[in-house]
């Protein structure tokens, strides 16, 4: 009388050839990621202050500390694009974009960012609150707003330090109702609001240092 040992193993084979028969044929997931594009914004500006700006990292609400392309259907409810992401986080977008654009300005004697050592004057911290499409019924928009801080560090008392606390917000509308036409807006929303704050930063710096806007 045969074994009946083999029984087992012959249904385990087949188990396995079922299951790798199953995922054959299905094309893979392939993530489709975006990053924020635009050339600096003209600056006109008199000569550079003789002073140097850190960009500290902006923090983000927790919705925002990952790289989902988030957007609002409706009021009170909040989604993502499956297969679309963007390339970084939005607050590490932002930091390195108006880092470019400040460094690209040649308003301040150098600007460094907070991965680097040096000693800077003035400190910029920030936080992006809202880097969302929200589809309205008359429209698609994508909607900026950041919070920026800007810190004399030679002030000796802590509360005399920010010479700068604003708010800034930009909407755009979406010409591609699209992940893509999303990055597209933002990338335009994001530009207005740099060219901004950039003048903001550089007039309040100037002011503090005694020097006319």
């Amino acid at each position: 009388m045969p074994s009946r040992s083999w029984l087992p193993a012959r249904w385990w084979w087949l188990i396995v050839a079922l299951l790798l028969s199953g995922g054959c044929g299905r094309p893979p997931v392939v993530l489709q990621r975006y990053l924020l594009e635009y050339p600096p914004p003209p600056v006109s500006r008199p000569a550079p202050l003789p002073e140097s700006l850190r960009v500290e990292l902006f923090a983000a609400p927790h919705h925002l500390n990952s790289t989902n392309m988030v957007y609002r259907p409706r009021p009170y409810e909040l989604k993502a694009y499956a297969y679309h992401r963007w390339q970084a986080p939005p607050a590490a977008l932002v930091t390195d974009m108006l880092l470019r654009d400040l460094r690209a300005s040649g308003l301040f004697q150098g600007v460094f960012d907070y991965q680097q050592s040096g000693t800077a004057r003035f400190r910029l911290e920030g936080a992006v609150q809202e880097f969302t499409e929200v589809d309205n019924p008359e429209g698609w928009q994508a909607v900026l707003s950041v919070w920026v801080t800007l810190a004399d560090l030679r002030q000796v008392e802590v509360t005399r330090r920010v010479i700068l606390a604003r708010n800034y917000q930009e909407t755009e509308p979406l010409v591609e109702q699209t992940p893509a036409g999303l990055a597209a807006a933002m990338s335009r929303a994001l530009a207005r609001l740099s060219a901004r704050i950039t003048a903001d930063l550089c007039d309040a710096a100037r002011r503090v240092g005694g020097v006319a806007p």
